[in-house]
């Protein structure tokens, strides 16, 4: 059974600087020379994974961007698995002549504040045709996940009273902590306001000029 790694474990290691943790799990991001050599890069990290028996979710977009997130989906979070696959990885990108760019790490997320979540989730689950998330992963709160691991996943939050006043769905978007306070000063000045940073650097809560909701956050002061 590989350890479990919380996101302090992570950030404590100066082994693996082209990684940054996101909810539950690592991602880094290498840029090639061309489609064809980030192609060459994703098959060899394909053989990597097969001799490891540890699988990652790869990711090939033009003009030679590789997007790679590794987490342990079996324990519902990052082991030791995905640090010793990240180091090879790490070491494949170099010898590919990649450039790493790890501040490019961002999960999305969508959030829906509910009175009675088990009311409303099974109409989410059927018109998304999304699972339930492992019972272990990032969020304690009922979370949805797109089982071909492409949409963003939707979690429940608890609602007291009504907000009538508020929107119920909001966004949240998980950054690398080291570039947190950048993407909230980014959307400031494109005309956003802070609604609160009481949570930073946990999170932020921004708005855009009409009121809807989006939350930056990191791994950080996480309770």
């Amino acid at each position: 059974m590989p350890d479990r790694l919380s996101a302090e474990d992570f950030d404590a290691r100066p082994d693996l600087p082209d990684w940054r943790y996101i909810l539950g799990g690592i991602d880094a991001t290498f840029r090639l020379a061309s489609f064809q050599q980030a192609g060459e890069l994703i098959a060899r990290v394909a053989e990597l994974a097969d001799a490891a028996d540890h699988h990652p979710d790869l990711d090939l977009r033009w003009p030679g961007v590789v997007h790679v997130r590794l987490s342990t989906h079996d324990q519902g979070g990052l082991t030791t698995l995905d640090t010793d696959l990240a180091r090879a990885v790490s070491a494949l990108a170099a010898e590919s002549g990649a450039t790493s760019d790890p501040t490019r790490a961002v999960v999305t997320e969508i959030a829906i504040d509910a009175l009675d979540a088990s009311a409303i989730i099974p109409f989410w689950q059927a018109v998304l045709g999304y699972v339930p998330a492992h019972p272990e992963s990032a969020h304690e709160s009922p979370t949805l996940v797109d089982p071909r691991h492409r949409g963003p996943s939707i979690w429940f939050q608890q609602m007291d009273v009504p907000r009538p006043e508020r929107s119920t769905i909001h966004l949240d978007i998980e950054v690398a902590h080291d570039v947190a306070t950048q993407r909230v000063t980014a959307a400031l000045d494109a005309g956003g306001r802070l609604v609160t940073d009481a949570y930073a650097p946990s999170f932020w809560v921004l708005a855009d000029p009409e009121g809807n909701e989006a939350c930056v956050c990191t791994w950080q002061a996480r309770a």
